[in-house]
């Protein structure tokens, strides 16, 4: 007997239904919300901008310093480039000064620094000058107006032919405009595309993405909203828009094809919203808890901004699953029976027998199972073994296109400066009191300090250390004699960090800080290379827990993992090939080989799990079902292979071309996760759902559904998607025998602890 037919319609069902029968309220209170979060964002909304802020680490805590005992030391600086082609810098003092004093009187403006009254402000040829803008914060956020306002204060430049480039974080804010706008587009145009081929209704395809678009507009608006009291970085609007249209239109899809399904079982129209609240939906809820799970656990790196990227993505599918289960069932409640209406092909819904292709290859599997699960293995570790060389770092100004301001100046101070001015280090010491009042002893110190700075090899030049206005420090600056990015530059981070430093102040009673954007870079790769194992380990066993208590069995929990983690290192494998190796690099936009962005590896290890939890749940859901209808392992994965192939494929294809149309982006992070996201879909769809987790499950048997009775009675109880009503689905059809490993060799169904019928 069907334990939801005996006890009764539950709360997703009932809610489900009710949604269908209210739908113009539950449409009206969507449009509302979208409204008011967009009128919200609109008044109260904050910016977005990157913050690398690593409070008690050495970095910091000389940053912190130097603006705590230094004069106009505070606020964000950004460095303006003059160059002249011919003479030099100084020939244009007037305009230089007229520059200095219009930039002076911007708000926002702290202090500027006049290159030509600055010491190594200005190249050894005079052609090439820093003048450093110091803004109260980071000019990266600013609205995109105030950039016209420094065009105007350096114009007197400008009209002498002196060449004048923004560096990082100002020419962030002179960057092209953001391509998010065509890339969503883009992976709308496909998804219609994908949804007519693969359902031939224009209802059943417009539905899905109506609710995406919604979905993703109302979380956008909450997303700026929260940008207001909190620090957001840049990549956040972004990393949003790609989870949220993926899986918002993923969730609809769902919904909607066991809705057609339904109904072509002659089910009435509200009632069939119900049941596919009760099955899908539940399934949706399961798959989304899953994602979300796994980019919250970005939190546990402690790290502010690598949290906030979590919660920006996690954010977004939330809201997707929220309209999944309330907006879909309005939308279907008002189609009605019309929602095959204005086909362009016959429409099909979920297939059925042993003459599906899907299921003839899953039997084909079933023949060769462990060939199947060989060879998939074995494509992934051949696409995981660049991972092995992966370097982390930061993708600085010197990778962007030359189109931008930020990377001609970045290249104009290589040239004049040498690489390493594009990363010069300060070194930070902090004096005790003796040393304080005694001008003997610091003037030892600094010449000591300086004198073993000099000797570090990979050192281009050391100034001399000066005091602070209160004698509380003494301030240094390396000048490497690499760029911020080779990996010489940061060993030489480590060398100072941990050895010179340390050993030049010995015995002092002063304490050492390596500080400055290129060190605070590096700091923050360590810190999240050091955080990257644990962050997997509390993703995995969480998602274990979760897909214990849903799917009740260890050994499916267990693969559902280990099959992840291998597709998630076969795309850090691709990541790194094309973007460290540079193999194609230039197809997406990178004119030469750089490090993958530190805080890529964990982004993409949250979003690559959950999503890959996400096709995993949807089918084991079919799988499960069936099982519990049948008590056949064989079938069960026949016929859920079957019922979820075209849908998920159909997925699949909609989530990778919009993963894939973010590489259009101008920012070389967001395009590293593009194609190692776009990547691990394809593999999860292909490789995984149509090799190993069927050959696994072959292989398994009976064990796939084996719970001690112990662990089965603490679980609490929490089916992704129960049996659906014998009245309406009916028992799953028996495919036709073809060569191949027998069924479960149980002449009557006996339930395992766990299942129940």
């Amino acid at each position: 007997m069907n334990t939801a037919s005996a006890e009764g319609p539950g709360l997703l069902h009932r809610s489900g239904r009710w949604c269908a029968r209210h739908a113009w309220r539950i449409v009206t209170l969507w449009v509302l919300l979208l409204a008011g979060l967009g009128a919200a964002d609109h008044a109260w909304g904050g910016t977005f901008a990157d913050s690398f802020s690593l409070p008690g680490t050495g970095a910091q805590t000389g940053a912190d310093l130097i603006e705590a005992h230094t004069t106009g030391a505070g606020g964000t600086a950004a460095p303006l480039v003059l160059h002249t082609a011919g003479g030099t810098v100084a020939a244009h003092r007037e305009a230089v000064a007229a520059a200095v004093a219009g930039l002076d009187r911007l708000p926002d403006v702290l202090s500027v620094a006049d290159p030509l009254n600055t010491p190594g402000a200005v190249s050894p040829r005079g052609d090439t000058a820093r003048l450093t803008v110091r803004f109260d914060g980071n000019p990266a956020g600013f609205d995109p107006s105030y950039l016209a306002r420094v065009d105007a204060a350096v114009e007197p430049l400008r009209a002498e032919g002196v060449t004048v480039e923004y560096g990082e974080p100002l020419g962030q804010l002179a960057a092209a405009g953001s391509a998010d706008r065509v890339s969503e587009g883009i992976g709308l145009a496909v998804a219609v595309l994908v949804l007519l081929i693969g359902f031939g209704s224009v209802a059943a395809a417009g539905l899905p993405l109506l609710t995406a678009v919604l979905g993703l507009a109302v979380a956008l608006g909450a997303l700026g909203l929260l940008a207001g009291p909190f620090d957001f970085a840049r990549a956040s609007p972004t990393l949003a828009a790609m989870m949220g249209l993926g899986v918002g239109v993923d969730y609809a899809l769902f919904l909607a094809t066991r809705y057609r399904a339904l109904l072509h079982a002659g089910a009435e129209p509200d009632e069939a919203v119900g049941r596919t609240v009760a099955t899908s939906g539940r399934a949706v809820l399961v798959a989304a808890a899953t994602v979300a799970m796994a980019l919250g656990g970005l939190c546990a790196s402690g790290v502010g901004f690598i949290g906030t990227l979590g919660i920006a993505a996690g954010l977004s599918v939330v809201v997707a699953a929220a309209a999944s289960v309330t907006l879909t069932p309005a939308l279907l409640g008002l189609l009605g029976r019309r929602v095959d209406r204005l086909h362009v092909r016959t429409p099909v819904a979920e297939p059925t027998g042993a003459s599906d292709v899907w299921h003839r290859w899953a039997l084909g599997v079933a023949r060769r199972p462990w060939v199947s699960l060989t060879a998939g293995l074995l494509l992934l570790g051949i696409l995981a073994l660049p991972a092995a060389s992966m370097r982390l770092g930061h993708v600085d100004a010197g990778a962007q296109s030359t189109a931008r301001t930020d990377r001609r100046a970045y290249d104009l101070i290589t040239e004049g400066f040498g690489p390493g001015a594009n990363g010069p280090l300060t070194v930070v010491a902090q004096l005790d009191s003796g040393r304080i009042s005694d001008p003997a002893g610091r003037e030892d110190l600094a010449a000591s300090l300086r004198r073993e700075l000099t000797a570090v090899p990979g050192v281009a030049s050391v100034t001399a250390p000066v005091t602070s206005a209160d004698r509380a420090l003494l301030l240094t600056t390396v000048t490497p004699a690499t760029g911020p990015r080779d990996p010489a530059t940061a060993r030489l981070v480590h060398t100072l960090r941990d050895e010179t430093v340390p050993h030049a102040l010995a015995g002092t009673g002063a304490t050492g800080y390596v500080t400055g954007t290129t060190a605070a870079a590096q700091t923050f790769t360590d810190t999240l290379a050091a955080t990257l194992p644990r962050i997997v380990g509390v993703v995995v066993a969480a998602a274990f827990l979760l897909l214990l208590t849903v799917f009740r069995s260890p050994l499916i929990a267990l693969k559902a993992a280990v099959l992840n983690l291998f597709s998630i290192a076969a795309a850090y494998g691709v990541v790194v090939a094309v973007f460290q190796w540079g193999w194609g690099g230039a197809l997406f936009g990178v004119s030469e080989p750089v490090p993958v962005e530190s805080y890529v590896p964990m982004m993409m290890f949250a979003i690559v799990f959950g999503l890959s939890m996400d096709y995993e749940v949807f089918l084991l859901s079919r799988i499960r079902e069936v099982w519990l209808d049948r008590w056949d392992n064989h079938l069960a994965v026949a016929t859920g292979i079957a019922a979820t192939a075209r849908v998920i494929t159909c997925a699949a294809l909609i989530m990778t071309s919009v993963f894939l149309a973010f590489l259009l982006s101008t920012n070389v992070a967001v395009k590293m996760l593009a194609l190692g996201l776009g990547v691990s879909v394809v593999l999860d769809a292909t490789v995984v759902r149509l090799l190993l987790v069927p050959a696994s499950m072959y292989l398994f048997g009976r064990a796939n559904w084996w719970l001690p009775e112990r662990l089965d009675r603490l679980l609490p109880r929490l089916d992704p998607e129960g049996p659906a009503p014998a009245s309406t689905t009916g028992p799953a059809p028996a495919p036709a025998r073809e060569p191949g490993p027998e069924p479960d060799p149980v002449p009557t169904p006996v339930p395992l602890p766990g299942d129940r019928r």
